[in-house]
């Protein structure tokens, strides 16, 4: 299948998801169980929390995504979860299906990339601070991360979203962004 005849919402995913899969293919197998900036959750478990929030979402909308993973070899389990993922959004019927949502009317690729999709820019993060992997973004992914920043207004710091923003540790975009979302990055 070409890029062009991709929707947009696959080709988000497929481009979020890409950086996503190196750094957790290159965390050292004793690094899962480190801590992440994610209080109270390991490596590991910010892997579980993506795969667990993805597959509510999806099965909450009446798609099959199957067993979930074991990830017991976390990566092993990521990219049997994210190509399962990533086939269901190449439908643009699927993509295109409107539901009601959170914030109003929706469809269901507008969710997965407001959402989801900025999920796995910020935890990338996570995980590689969790392995001691160095984690660059994109100015399209600083980009990306800021918009769905804001546009969860207030509920970006709901519980089980992000932490109250904490002051930057540089004044680089990234820990600016990063610090927004509670985290911080030391420059």
């Amino acid at each position: 299948m070409s890029t062009a005849s991709i929707n947009t919402t696959a080709l988000r995913h497929r481009d979020a998801n890409a950086p996503l899969t190196d750094v957790i293919d290159a965390v050292d197998a004793e690094a899962w169980n480190k801590q992440s900036p994610c209080e109270g959750w390991t490596a590991r478990d910010v892997v579980a929390h993506i795969v667990d929030t993805q597959r509510e979402f999806l099965i909450g909308r009446g798609l099959d995504v199957g067993e979930r993973p074991d990830l017991d070899d976390p990566a092993v389990g990521w990219r049997e979860h994210t190509g399962r993922v990533a086939t269901l959004l190449t439908d643009d019927t699927l993509v295109d299906a409107p539901y009601e949502g959170y914030f109003g009317p929706t469809t269901l690729g507008a969710t997965f990339e407001q959402f989801y999709i900025w999920d796995l820019l910020v935890h990338r993060w996570d995980i590689a601070q969790s392995a001691g992997i160095p984690a660059a973004f994109t100015d399209a992914e600083l980009d990306r991360m800021e918009a769905g920043a804001d546009s969860f207004g207030d509920a970006l710091y709901m519980d089980s979203v992000c932490k109250s923003g904490v002051e930057a540790a540089s004044d680089d975009r990234q820990s600016r962004i990063l610090a927004r979302l509670g985290r911080r990055a030391e420059g």
